[in-house]
């Protein structure tokens, strides 16, 4: 299956260590650079509605995680400071000494740690949807929402996991669209585009392996106080909806208090994917957050 074509959209396979990674890229290349990261269950096309109005002041560009839309599947890797290598090997690899991030669900949690990590390559960051790992919710608060990562443990299931993605796009479709509230551009085609991609057996073994790795090795840490000592210096803005079945706004809660340079927006009347569900705000706070290059 060949990426879907998007007017003034070109695509190319860049190689960084350990994975080829597939790029999808718009406006002029000595345009200011602006990465935007997807996440699961999705690709690069999530943010077809965005383009167009960033590329008319920004290079956009737009990689695919390993293992997932056209980038290669790497055998192992799925660990998230692994992605954050990626990403930044990418930037190298590109010649962007220095860029903006937009990032969704984990391409969000991924765009913190690569933030952390290295701020010095990061202009500013727009997160979405997506709780920082250095937070950690009230307790209470943790306790009550914890059953909506129940899908989490299927999705890390041996056999269970990948098969399910394999079997049945119904899966991913149905998810999807439970997880919106704003469903007018996530037509039956777009979703389906995002199931059939993880039906190919080496892409729903990465999406088991990106929740197995969370869920056995990454979450005991970050609960034992991995990223309790860290300090977001990159200036962040993080959006997420009031009807997200995942990351409810009670798990924000105190995100934006302490050492970090991090703001908290939650807006009304939208779900998980803001990307599609509310693209208009997402470019607008893309604009108010990247200066006058994005105005």
């Amino acid at each position: 299956m060949e990426p879907p074509a998007l007017p003034g959209v070109r695509h190319e396979h860049v190689d960084v260590p350990g994975v080829r990674i597939h790029v999808a890229r718009a406006g002029a290349p000595d345009a200011p650079p602006l990465v935007l990261l997807h996440g699961w269950p999705q690709h690069w096309w999530c943010w077809r509605h965005v383009i167009a109005p960033l590329a008319e002041t920004h290079h956009v560009v737009m990689p695919d995680l390993r293992g997932f839309g056209w980038s290669s599947v790497p055998a192992g890797g799925y660990d998230k400071e692994q992605l954050a290598s990626d990403l930044l090997a990418l930037l190298d690899v590109l010649g962007l000494p220095r860029a903006g991030l937009i990032g969704h669900d984990w391409g969000g949690w991924t765009g913190f740690l690569a933030c952390l990590r290295a701020p010095e390559r990061f202009e500013a960051f727009l997160a979405l949807s997506i709780v920082p790992p250095f937070h950690q919710a009230p307790p209470p608060t943790a306790a009550r929402e914890a059953w909506r990562f129940a899908y989490q443990l299927a999705l890390s299931a041996p056999v269970v996991g990948p098969g399910m993605l394999r079997m049945t796009p119904a899966v991913v479709d149905r998810g999807v669209w439970s997880g919106a509230t704003q469903r007018g551009n996530l037509t039956d085609a777009a979703r389906m585009l995002y199931a059939r991609v993880l039906q190919e057996p080496g892409r729903a073994r990465a999406s088991t392996l990106l929740y197995r790795t969370f869920l056995t090795r990454e979450l005991p840490a970050i609960m034992r106080g991995r990223y309790a000592g860290a300090r977001l210096e990159v200036p962040t803005v993080l959006v997420s909806g009031t009807d997200d079945p995942a990351v409810r706004p009670g798990l924000l809660e105190g995100a934006d208090r302490g050492p970090h340079a991090l703001t908290v927006r939650i807006v009304g009347e939208t779900g998980h994917f803001l990307p599609e569900e509310r693209p208009g705000l997402v470019v607008a706070a893309a604009r108010e957050l990247f200066g006058t290059a994005a105005a």
